[in-house]
Formats: structure tokens, C-alpha cells, sequence
């Protein structure tokens, strides 16, 4: 049959597109009479036609549909010949499909095998196994190389050309193997990704490429793809069917004696399926307008391309834009001449190609990794400079800056032969005063690694941080729904004001920062899911600047079991200094102006390939670096246990907190093996984190002297430190006497008792006067200031004599009688 321009349109053409008669390739194709590089070449000039215009059938009518069973009646009697063909062609893409098998057997890349040469397609179609559905990955660019004509119009006509990709490919697997089965083919290297917005009715049909945000996806389903159908009347099976986007039944039974439109029966062992998965993609945050809501776009994958991408994951895809009836409104049958046919149609992306962009486990190059190699000989010099390039418009705060690139590196996970798994993410903790930078950290992390989550706990309840049960569209099922945790997984999960989450959405989370992973049991769904990733969390002090004179527990208003659980705790204050306020403000200017006074030795892609590649190593603990480990964990346990406590209890988490960060030490300096350095080193970070503000001194005025004539009161500054132990020590002696049922203890006799148990520390009567003073200006401060100890001064203790009662009246020759004020707690 001859080529003809009044041919219907071929079968994907009914998914919404028509052909572009004015498109600038066919205008090309037109033009050119012999393109493929053959003079009179016949498959050129049928591929020049690709982009004519063809009209349509006009529609078929209850007399055409007799005529034509008449005529398939009488070829079967024998009475009179067929006239013409049953089936269209579509002789262009036949030429395209010819071009393209022609490229898989003969195209040339790579580096040369034995049996096929430099066939890198030939060698990739030898290894798919004929017996399943196998993905053939296709580069854009060799097409374009092969041929630019052919993949001009591969561009244009996508939808149109698919099919006919996949049979050049089962012919070509045909030549590899000497059998073929199911072949999906894969287009990567697509150029042009586009945005969710970018993406209109005019694209559709057409090759193109989308990026975004991986938000959900499905479960895999099955999919009919051809189906095979019994006629209910007559029993005849027709088909196979091509499903477009949703379930096609036959328009008419294939027996000339019958006339069955409505009754079908779909024979499911003589039909195809293949694996089915939606993906819901949403767009980047940096790529939303001003006031908008963000869009998600329907993802469409198949075969081989189920499962390549998960929650969280910033990926691309390539393929078609489609429009598929939307299943909410449903179309309206056209009943009479007048009524309208509803157009509600939505759009779908049909992917060929499924990428992760940038993931952190993604594979180095050689050259990358030459590179990395290169910058890792520097040894110490290269972590310092590593230091120097994390958020570098940030003025100072090295410590903090340390603590963020260990966070990226990580410590490495481990799992016991009982399955029990070991936390490797370190999970850190900024408190400061405002104006000390705080989010430009976690937004600098959050905008670095490929993988990270920024959310804000205000606004973040227990289920967006974690997950949440929600009812399926489509389906009517509930499914579970990642929130800002799941979708981190394998990377770092942001938390602004942190401090500002209640009570109940910090306790959601206690799991998920130390066992990794979130147990849900809601609307019958049962299930554990992971959470393996790093919290960076910044918060604000209690009333706004952080107070000297409290704990770090009284500044944050979290509870115990989660500062336990963050490795580094570090606080940032805005103190007055003239030399740091000038520098800052010169950077501030500077990076206001646009220029940097020193460029950072590692740009965001150099660090970004570094942190990928430092991730790899598996670093090991001798036993030497082991013993300083125990070692440093007893004495801060040591430390923690006396009476002038530290921020926070040193606990085990502590002991494997200093053991992932000198794993990321060892990572950060690109060794195999933990050093005694390293430990030391994470030893002082996690010093420098728990104690890190000194405490102001307390001034206690001292008690006048008898035969003073000065009425000026003098003051006597006690450290914080001392202050609270002998604070502590004489208020559980106290207790421990009203216990004893002894009904109150004497000024001196308390002094006394305190002078011995602080013998060992004091080494001549210097010290032991200072001590005697410091112990009666507590024990005064407790009594007139704090209210915490009652002094009765006519009382009359256990072992006084009546000659004692003295020369005084209401004095006692050693000091009055001391008791704890009944509402006074211990711990406190």
C-alpha cells in the first residue's frame, strides 16, 4: 500500500497529540530528499513524512459496521477477494524503527570485547535474559551522534516511536542471543530538565525531561499492557488489545455472525502485564514562585524502572507528558447532538529512565576520585582547610564549623550478629543567643548534601516529622505518608527552633533519633520504617539570651532523654569584644558586597564529592586509640559524678558518641585506622560541647566584724563551681542529720564537718582559711538570701550544756542552729 496522507493516525495517537505539520524537523525532513547519507534512500524519505499532516477517519456508522462484517463474511466463504488491508501502516515510523536497529547493532563506544568489539549495544542486549522483561539503557546522546535527523524526530513524536523502539530491540536481542523476549528501552542523558511548571498541553507526546522532589510512591502493581478477551456471545478470543492508560475493552467481536460490543471476558494467562508504580514528584523548593503552592506531577514507571527511587530522593526523570482522563469526574457519554463531552483530563509523565540525582552513595568517577586522592595527601592541613570551607559566609565558630563536617562524614554503621543495628549518624544540637547564625548553618548543610530535609518545629508537628497515616485517592486504602525524617533517610533531617516543638512532638521522635527508625500502628497499618539520619537541630534559650548562671539543662527547655541523645551540644554567644565585632562586621560588609575576602580552598562540589567519597572508608579501632577511649569516658564520668555537676549526666551514649566521632575524624583525615590523635580530638569536642560556658562568680557580702567601725559591707566573689559544691555537700549533711532525727547542727559543727572532708585538697593554713571562709559565706547566703536553711538562734541543739548558753543571751559560742527549710528538695 502506498503512502498516503489521508491515513488515520497510528494508536498512541489517540492519547491527546497531534502530529506537528509546521515543526521545524519536518520542515528539515521535508526538505531534505536523501538526509540518511544514501541517495534515494527510502527509509529517509518515509521519515521526512513523519510530520506531515494526516487527516482522520471519519466516523464509523451503524451501516459501515454491517458492510464491513459483509465483507469479512463473504472473504470467508471464499465469494468474493478482501479489498485493501485491515490494518494500517504507519510507514514512517517503520524507516525510524529500521534507523534504530540499524544503531543497536552497529553503533561503536567504549572500550573494545572480545565477541562484539565496540558494540556496546550488542554486548548489553547479549546479557538480558530473554525470558523476562529486561531495560536496554539507551544514551541520548549516541542517537544524536548516530544520526541527529532521527533523533530530532524521536524527539518530536516520542509516544509515536515507542513501540517501535522496543521491536528494533527485540530484533536486534534476536541477533545477540538467538531468541527475545519483552525489551523496554531506556533513554538517559536527555538534555533540558525541566521544572513541574515548565511542562504544558504542548508538550505532550513529546520526549522531554522533568526534576523534582520524590514525595511517595506506590506499591508495585501489575499493569495490563496487551490484553487477550473471550467474546460472552460467541466465545471467539480477540485481541491483543493495547491498554492506553486505562482498561480497553475490543469496539466489536472479530466473528462476522456476531455482533457483541458490551459482553467481555479478559483471558488473563494469554494476556501481558508488566510491573506498574506511580511516583509522586513534587518541584524544588528554590524553584516555587513567590506565594505559590508547591505542584506534584504523577509519575508513570514500568518494568525494570520500579523501585529505582524512593521518598526523599531528588530525582529525574525522561520520557512523555500525557493526558489521561481524570478519574474523579469520569467522561460523559455524548447522547444527543448539542451535548458536550467533559474535558476533564489531568497530566501524567510516563518515564522511560529513572535517576536519583546526586545521591550520596552514587558512584566517584575516576577522575573524581584522582582528585579527592590528590586533596587527601595533605593530611591535617586538609581537615583544617576543610574546616575553613564549611559555610564560609559565616565569620568564626570553628568549633561548631568541626562539628558540622563530621555530621556530613558520619561514623560508621555497624550491626552485631544478633541483627542489632549501631547508630553511625551523629546527631548534633546549636544553642545561642539570636543573631549568632544559627539557621544559616542548618540552611547551609540543608543546600550542600544531596540528600537533606529543612523543616521548622513550630510548624512541624509529631507526624510531619515523622509519618502519618493517610487514605489513598485512587485505591481508598490507607498508606503511610513519609514525613521529614523518612524522607532524610541517609542524609540530615534540619530542625529549626527546636526549642519551640511541644512536648509531645519532641517525645515522637526519641525513637527515630536513637534506634533510627519510626514504629507506626494506626487505622490497621502495622509498621517499622527507617530512619537512618542525622538531626541537626538549632534552639533558642530560655527568654531569649542564654543566662551564665544556669545549667544548660535550665537554658533549653527540652527534656532529659533528648539531650542525652545529641552527640555535640554546642553554645554560641553574642559577647561584646571589640577585635570580634570589628572582624565580623568587615565579613558581613564583604559578603553584602559580594566579594569574598578569601575564597574557601573547597567549593560546595569539590566538598560535596569529598564527603562522598570519605563515607567509603571504613575506618577500624586499634586497641591503643580503644583504651583512651574508656579511659576519657571514666574520667568525664568521674567528673559528672561529683558535686559540681556538668550540663548534662554523662551517659553510655556519651562513650558511643566519642567513638563515631573519631570515626569521622579518621573519615575527615582519610584513614583506615583510628588514631590516638583522633580520640583526643573528639574527646575535646565533646568537652568543649558539654562545658563550654563558664559560670559567673557569686558575690556573698561577709559578715561584719564585732568592733568595725566601717558601715561599708564588703563582698567575697566565690566561684559557681566551688559555690555549688559546698552548697550541695552541706545541704545533704543537713539532711542526712534530720534523718538521724537530730533536730538541727551548729554553724561551726557544720564548718568543722566540712573542713575534714576537704582535707585532702587543702595543702597549708592558706588554703584552709579560704575554705573556713568560703564554707560560713555559703552557709550565710543559704540562710539570709536563698531562705533554703533556717537559723534559730535561742534554740537549743542536741549535745548543748546550759553553762554554754553563755554570755549572750540569743548567741551561741558556735554559731546558731541550722535546719533545711521543710520545702526544701535535695535534688534541686
Amino acid at each position: 500500500m502506498a503512502p498516503s496522507s489521508e491515513l488515520p493516525p497510528p494508536p498512541t495517537s489517540a492519547l491527546g497529540y497531534g502530529m506537528r505539520s509546521e515543526s521545524s524537523v519536518g520542515r528539515r525532513l521535508g526538505e531534505t530528499e536523501a538526509w540518511t547519507g544514501e541517495p534515494g534512500s527510502q527509509a529517509g524519505s518515509d521519515l521526512a513524512t513523519m510530520n506531515t499532516g494526516r487527516g482522520r477517519a471519519a466516523q464509523t456508522t451503524s451501516e459501515e459496521v454491517q458492510e464491513e462484517r459483509t465483507r469479512r463474511l463473504r472473504d470467508k466463504l471464499g465469494l468474493l477477494p478482501r479489498e485493501g488491508q485491515s490494518k494500517v501502516r504507519d510507514e514512517a515510523a517503520e524507516a525510524f524503527m529500521t534507523i534504530f536497529e540499524t544503531f543497536l547493532t552497529s553503533f561503536e563506544a567504549g572500550e573494545e570485547d572480545e565477541e562484539w568489539g565496540r558494540r556496546v549495544y550488542m554486548r548489553q542486549l547479549a546479557r538480558l535474559r530473554p525470558d523476562e522483561g529486561a531495560l536496554l539503557e539507551v544514551e541520548f546522546g549516541h542517537i544524536l551522534e548516530h544520526d541527529e535527523r532521527a533523533a530530532q524526530a524521536l524527539v518530536e513524536n516520542y509516544l509515536r516511536l515507542e513501540p517501535y523502539m522496543a521491536r528494533a530491540a527485540r530484533r536486534a536481542q534476536e541477533r545477540a542471543q538467538g531468541s527475545s523476549g519483552e525489551v523496554f528501552v531506556g533513554l538517559q542523558g536527555v538534555p533540558g530538565a525541566q521544572g513541574i511548571r515548565e511542562l504544558r498541553s504542548d508538550r505532550i507526546g513529546q520526549l522531554s525531561s522533568v526534576r523534582g522532589t520524590v514525595t511517595r510512591t506506590s506499591e508495585v502493581r501489575p499493569e495490563l499492557v496487551q490484553g487477550m478477551f473471550r467474546c460472552g456471545e460467541c466465545g471467539t478470543e480477540v485481541g491483543p488489545v493495547e491498554q492506553q492508560f486505562r482498561y480497553t475493552e475490543p469496539s466489536v467481536c472479530d466473528s462476522p455472525l456476531c455482533q457483541n460490543r458490551m459482553q467481555w471476558t479478559l483471558v488473563a494467562n494469554r494476556s501481558q502485564f508488566a510491573d506498574w508504580q506511580r511516583v509522586r514528584l513534587q518541584e524544588d523548593a528554590a524553584e516555587i514562585p513567590a506565594g505559590s503552592m508547591p505542584r506534584s506531577l504523577d509519575i508513570i514507571v514500568r518494568g525494570a524502572l520500579v523501585e529505582r527511587v524512593k521518598p526523599g530522593d531528588r530525582a529525574r526523570f525522561a520520557g512523555a507528558l500525557v493526558a489521561v482522563p481524570d478519574g474523579n469526574t469520569g467522561v460523559i457519554a455524548v447522547a444527543q447532538p448539542g451535548d458536550a463531552r467533559d474535558a476533564a483530563y489531568r497530566l501524567a509523565f510516563v518515564a522511560c529512565h529513572a535517576q536519583a540525582a546526586g545521591t550520596a552513595d552514587a558512584p566517584l568517577t575516576q577522575s573524581e576520585r584522582a582528585e579527592v586522592a590528590e586533596l587527601a595527601e595533605g593530611g591535617a592541613q586538609t581537615y583544617a582547610r576543610l574546616v575553613q570551607s564549611v559555610a564560609p559566609t559565616v565569620f568564626g565558630h570553628e568549633d561548631v564549623k568541626r562539628g558540622l563536617l563530621l555530621q556530613m562524614l558520619g561514623g560508621v554503621h555497624k550491626q552485631t550478629r544478633e541483627g542489632m543495628r549501631l547508630r553511625g549518624d551523629i546527631n548534633v544540637c546549636v544553642v545561642g543567643d539570636p543573631g549568632t547564625a544559627k539557621s544559616q548553618f542548618l540552611k547551609y548543610v540543608a543546600g550542600l548534601l544531596p540528600r537533606a530535609v529543612f523543616t521548622s518545629g513550630k510548624a512541624s508537628s509529631a507526624a510531619g516529622l515523622t509519618a502519618a497515616v493517610v487514605r489513598d485517592d485512587e485505591t481508598g486504602e490507607f498508606t503511610v505518608e513519609a514525613g521529614a525524617l523518612l524522607l532524610a533517610d541517609h542524609g540530615v533531617c534540619c530542625i529549626d527552633e527546636f526549642d519551640k516543638m511541644d512536648i509531645s512532638d519532641q517525645v515522637g521522635i526519641h525513637e527515630a533519633m536513637e534506634q533510627q527508625t519510626i514504629s507506626i500502628a494506626k487505622a490497621g497499618v502495622h509498621a517499622t520504617l527507617n530512619a537512618r539520619c542525622a538531626i541537626l537541630a538549632a534552639a533558642n534559650p530560655v527568654g531569649g539570651r542564654y543566662d551564665r548562671r544556669l545549667t544548660l539543662r535550665q537554658n533549653v527547655a527540652m527534656s532529659a532523654p533528648i539531650l542525652s541523645r545529641f552527640d555535640l551540644f554546642f553554645v554560641v554567644l553574642d559577647d561584646a569584644n571589640e577585635t570580634a565585632d570589628y572582624n565580623t562586621a568587615r565579613h558581613i560588609v564583604a559578603v553584602h558586597q559580594q566579594r569574598a575576602q578569601t575564597a574557601p580552598h573547597f567549593g560546595p562540589a569539590a566538598l560535596r564529592r569529598f564527603v562522598a567519597y570519605a563515607r567509603t572508608l571504613q575506618p577500624t579501632l586499634p586497641e591503643d586509640a580503644a583504651r583512651l577511649l574508656w579511659q576519657s569516658y571514666c574520667a568525664l564520668r568521674q567528673d559528672d559524678a561529683g558535686p559540681a555537676r556538668n550540663s548534662y549526666r554523662i551517659t553510655v551514649r556519651q562513650l558511643e558518641s566519642l567513638i563515631r566521632l573519631s570515626e569521622a575524624l579518621a573519615r575527615a583525615h582519610c584513614s583506615e585506622v583510628i588514631s590516638v590523635a583522633h580520640v583526643r580530638e573528639a574527646v575535646r569536642l565533646l568537652r568543649r560541647s558539654i562545658v563550654h560556658v563558664e559560670m559567673d562568680d557569686i558575690p556573698i557580702i561577709d559578715e561584719p566584724e564585732k568592733d568595725a567601725d566601717a558601715e561599708a559591707e564588703a563582698s567575697t566573689p566565690i566561684r559557681r563551681e566551688d559555690f555549688e559544691r559546698i552548697r550541695a555537700m552541706v545541704a545533704l549533711h543537713l539532711h542526712e542529720a534530720e534523718q538521724r532525727g537530730t533536730e538541727g547542727l551548729r554553724r561551726d559543727d557544720v564548718i568543722d564537718w566540712y573542713l575534714s572532708q576537704r582535707e585532702d585538697e587543702m595543702a597549708d593554713e592558706e588554703a584552709l582559711e579560704r575554705e573556713t571562709k568560703h564554707a560560713a559565706a555559703v552557709l550565710r547566703y543559704m540562710s539570709t538570701v536563698e531562705g533554703c536553711v533556717i537559723a534559730l538562734q535561742n534554740a537549743k541543739g542536741e549535745g548543748d550544756d546550759d553553762e554554754e548558753q553563755g554570755e549572750s543571751e540569743g548567741e551561741h559560742p558556735r554559731g546558731p542552729l541550722l535546719m533545711l527549710h521543710p520545702n526544701f528538695s535535695i535534688s534541686s
